[in-house]
């Protein structure tokens, strides 16, 4: 045959590979609006022109990359506009969705506080928040209602009591949670606090360290009462065999849209060394972290493509330059702790945990809690990550006065199941992401539920979401409960919960990590809502074995049970 004289096919080349942004593989270019906003001014430079600039033309003066972006570097966001319903969440432009007026977060790494610090924090509330002061779960307090122009003299407050908002939001590292009861729990071999304190005044207002692909969240605590697996580095105690105690290192949590548990490292660090290992976790992140898609800009999209094995390589080759030491898990308690309650210090005083209602404050009550911890000889009050609250150091003879004083603020010692197990983020009361209520709505649940429920005997979380996002960790929780809308029996769109049952983290022995149970189609309106949970809880209290938690019991349940 006659050779052919049309043209050959062209082999087919590979398609080269899409880059992530990653800094470490030489992709410094900006691939998204973030990257090239801090790229173009570090965010941490914003303070200068809110206190030169804003501070005196007021809100219309404000850049739109330093509103919507850089304030957040300095714990600012713009709060959701007022009667700006659910279903526009997702429709709207920012600035249509936006108040003049900010969210401020007051950055507190372990939530430790001191009695001159707890009463500025109130006064401001009082002063320049309209009395806002939220108890959050990241021992934070936030308020609302903060107008740029008084920016300036809210941080000299703050600054004067050793107190700051740097980086208390933004692609940087968050605030680091601790152990509430750091330095004074019977059960700690171990004292994090200095190694938190180190963190703290080594990197964080860095520019080394002020842009990050996405938020770095951080729990260091010898006692295990921190969600350590929903966060990007964790440190939780250990006693290693031939070392003695130390902290054990795990990486990668995260929640939100894209659930993930953290993994351990299997190395054993000793707390001299957690400020250069964490230092080196986060520069693994600031460097190889993706950057393309804000939606997997977080550590633990990372790992996942790396696995635990690669990362520690990376971690001891590179930024360590030296091998870590092999250990073993952690020793878990035989239940989670949450430290509400009276309990014994190791000085032999006690310390009181306390339950506000889903985290909600003000400054009217935080000024009152300061006196009453004043009258009852202590100058320390802790902040938990369940927002809750702790008074330090009481002696015997005081600790029934000072819970009948907590009870007559709103702040209670010995709460029902429902008032010490729910939690609630933000909503739609300000927070521009939420769909639904959820400050009111836990309120109105824990109430029902005492008055209906009011003996119930056992540990229950419940944890309401205004929206996908999981800032109340509503995947980890006993019953999770995540906003979205839905049509009622008369075919109308109103506020309602997917819900999500039996999630844990392992806080305790016999305890499975994971996620929610979700049963298809099983949602509630929110005026469902309280008759729901009643519901699904008897039918626990009916079923249950001896011992038997909340999220084992789920397991097991017959689907007819849980709806």
């Amino acid at each position: 045959m006659a050779p052919s004289n049309s043209p050959a096919t062209p082999t087919a080349r590979p398609r080269k590979a899409r880059g992530e942004g990653q800094w470490a593989l030489g992709h410094r270019e900006p691939l998204n609006p973030n990257e090239r906003s801090k790229k173009d001014d570090n965010p941490l430079n914003v303070r200068a022109r809110i206190e030169n600039i804003y501070a005196h033309q007021g809100f219309a003066s404000i850049d739109p990359a330093d509103l919507r972006g850089r304030f957040r570097w300095w714990g600012l966001y713009t709060q959701r506009k007022a009667g700006i319903d659910g279903g526009r969440t997702a429709v709207l432009e920012p600035e249509e969705l936006e108040d003049e007026y900010f969210m401020l977060r007051v950055r507190i790494d372990g939530g430790a506080l001191n009695l001159a610090q707890l009463r500025v924090i109130g006064q401001i509330a009082n002063e320049f928040a309209r009395d806002s002061a939220d108890i959050t779960d990241r021992q934070n307090i936030q308020m609302h209602w903060i107008r740029v122009e008084d920016m300036p003299e809210i941080w000299r407050r703050l600054e004067s009591v050793g107190l700051q908002t740097t980086e208390a939001c933004g692609d940087c590292p968050r605030v680091v949670l601790g152990s509430p009861v750091a330095g004074i729990s019977t059960d700690e071999v171990i004292d994090a606090t200095p190694a938190i304190d180190e963190i703290i005044q080594r990197y964080v207002g860095d520019p080394a360290y002020s842009n990050l692909p996405r938020k770095f969240k951080s729990v260091i605590s010898w006692l295990p009462d921190g969600p350590y697996q929903a966060n990007d580095i964790a440190f939780v105690g250990v006693e290693h065999p031939d070392h003695g105690p130390g902290f054990d290192l795990w990486v990668g949590g995260g929640l939100s849209t894209n659930p993930r548990l953290a993994e351990r490292l299997g190395v054993w660090v000793p707390l001299a060394e957690i400020p250069d290992v964490w230092e080196g976790v986060v520069g693994i992140f600031r460097d190889y972290g993706y950057r393309r898609l804000r939606h997997r800009a977080r550590l633990k999209f990372l790992l996942a493509d790396w696995g635990v094995a690669k990362f520690r390589e990376v971690l001891e080759k590179e930024y360590l330059g030296r091998a870590l030491i092999d250990g073993p898990a952690p020793d878990l308690p035989e239940k989670p702790i949450d430290h509400i309650g009276v309990h014994k210090q190791r000085d032999g005083r006690n310390y009181v945990g306390a339950a506000p209602v889903v985290g909600r404050s003000s400054g009217k009550q935080l000024l009152a809690l300061a006196d009453l911890v004043e009258q009852h000889g202590s100058d320390r009050v802790r902040l938990t990550a369940y927002q809750k609250l702790i008074v330090l150091d009481i002696s015997d003879d005081q600790v029934e006065s000072l819970i009948s004083g907590l009870r007559g603020i709103g702040l209670e010692a010995r709460p029902s199941a429902w008032r010490r197990g729910t939690m609630a983020c933000t909503g739609i009361e300000y927070c521009k992401l939420a769909i639904v209520e959820t400050k009111a709505r836990g309120e109105e649940l824990v109430a029902r539920l005492e008055e209906r429920l009011k003996d119930f005997d056992a540990d229950i979380s419940v944890h309401l979401n205004g929206c996908p996002n999981a800032c109340a960790r509503t995947q980890v929780a006993d019953i999770g409960l995540k906003g979205q809308l839905l049509l009622n029996s008369h075919g109308e769109q109103v506020e309602g919960f997917q819900i999500h049952l039996g999630g844990a983290l392992g806080m305790a022995k016999g305890e499975t990590a994971g996620f929610g149970r979700k049963l298809r189609g099983l949602k509630a309106t929110a005026e469902e809502l309280p008759e729901y949970v009643e519901r699904v809880a008897r039918n626990y209290l009916d079923g249950r074995t001896d011992g038997e938690t909340f999220a084992n019991w789920v397991m097991r349940a017959e689907e007819e049970l849980l709806k």
